[in-house]
């Protein structure tokens, strides 16, 4: 009964479900070398050093293009970039993926790699996340294990197919079977290689 009630309430007050589509996918390896390759290059050198120098800017109280968010609390931290110039619709999702890469050589491993469409105020909305979480040996379950910064998801943002933003989140384990995590700023200087 309350299946047909929710849904004659539906039909009947102008409230319609949105659609959402929810789906796994993968790269192929030259996807992931063109990443690398553009990560090495001037390009791609260059972005990275703009998002860390633009959060280090927002941080003082200064914004600059393209706009970084900051997100702080006592179990997660993280940050947003808005897609504006001077990023192009190849260098912002080569930012994503390469920051995705540089996980990996922090000592994570990717967890998961999903897409999810959704319609959001009758707008498109494409979000495609990486996951990652630290890596873990045998020794480690002997002691505490070490979180290094916690678990970090980064989100791709699309509205009806054009960027948006991207988000970088840190969220820690306040669990007694962990060390406390590394730094937040540790983090940003390793993900940026500005250490």
């Amino acid at each position: 009964m309350k299946f047909i009630d929710s849904l004659l309430g539906n039909l009947f007050t102008g409230k319609s479900n949105r659609a959402v589509i929810r789906e796994n996918f993968t790269r192929s390896q030259q996807e992931e070398q063109e990443v690398s390759l553009w990560l090495e290059g001037e390009e791609g050198t260059g972005t990275l050093k703009m998002v860390y120098d633009n959060y280090h800017l927002n941080r003082a109280g200064v914004n600059k293009r393209p706009e970084v968010h900051l997100f702080q609390s006592s179990y997660a931290n993280g940050f947003a970039v808005i897609y504006s110039d001077p990023f192009t619709m190849e260098s912002f999702p080569k930012l994503f993926f390469g920051l995705g890469q540089r996980m990996l050589d922090l000592g994570y491993r990717k967890v998961s790699m999903d897409r999810k469409i959704d319609e959001v105020n009758d707008q498109v909305r494409t979000t495609e996340k990486l996951y990652f979480k630290p890596l873990t040996s045998g020794e480690a379950f002997s002691g505490k294990i070490d979180q290094l910064f916690g678990n970090v998801s980064l989100e791709k943002i699309y509205l009806d197919n054009k960027p948006d933003y991207l988000k970088v989140l840190v969220t820690l384990y306040s669990d007694r079977q962990y060390h406390d995590a590394k730094p937040f700023d540790q983090f940003m200087d390793k993900l940026f290689k500005a250490d």
